[in-house]
């Protein structure tokens, strides 16, 4: 029996997470590996009524860093480790790599209280595979502007949007062992060629 994993999707807005997720789900349907599919902010009912606040009403960055891990922590228990344990894949739409990017890289949320919160909510639960989805600051502008109704964060100055691209950046380069960057720039298949590559790695 193929062992479950804990897969999370993170990058910049316009990156193109929906769509390779959406890939993602063919390749586990297509493997019959059992797998759940989940996003973040959300993926319990309180989580995805925390989402509505969080992308769509201003706060202190401190609270906003706070109902972050109020919904993760619902994440977690409810869904997350029990679909683990029943040896399902979960594959999560950002996770707290993003908390580090948006709330310390974006807006300046000090990292010890982030790490603090960290420790508390997730405890020793760690992705297993991160793939970080990379694009110019101004490509993902250009691709929010044409594609949909921005939230708070996607209607942000271009220097923020700019600070969590290197946040992300230094994460990964500091957690090389789980990372994968991907250059969100090339033609899609290119992509989707690399991210069967890396899944076959842990997959096969």
């Amino acid at each position: 029996m193929i062992k479950s994993r804990f897969i999370t999707l993170e990058g910049a807005d316009g990156a193109g997470k929906s769509t390779h997720i959406k890939f993602i789900e063919n390749y586990f349907f297509n493997k019959k590996i059992n797998f759940f599919i989940t996003r973040e902010p959300g993926g319990t009912d309180l989580g995805e009524k925390l989402r509505t606040l969080l992308l769509h009403n201003e706060m202190h960055s401190l609270t906003e860093t706070l109902l972050m891990f109020s919904a993760r922590c619902e994440h977690i228990n409810r869904i997350i480790k029990p679909k683990l344990e029943e040896n399902t894949t979960v594959i999560s739409d950002r996770f707290t790599d993003a908390t580090y990017a948006y709330q310390h890289g974006g807006k300046s949320v000090d990292i010890e209280t982030i790490d603090t919160l960290k420790k508390i909510i997730q405890k020793n639960l760690e992705p297993d595979l991160t793939f970080l989805f990379d694009l110019p600051v101004k490509i993902s502008i250009e691709r929010l502007n044409k594609t949909r109704k921005m939230d708070k964060f996607e209607k942000e100055s271009e220097d923020f949007h700019q600070a969590i691209r290197s946040t992300y950046l230094n994460i990964a380069k500091k957690n090389k062992d789980r990372f994968y960057l991907i250059d969100s720039t090339k033609d899609i298949s290119a992509i989707q060629e690399e991210i069967v590559k890396v899944l076959d790695r842990y997959f096969t």
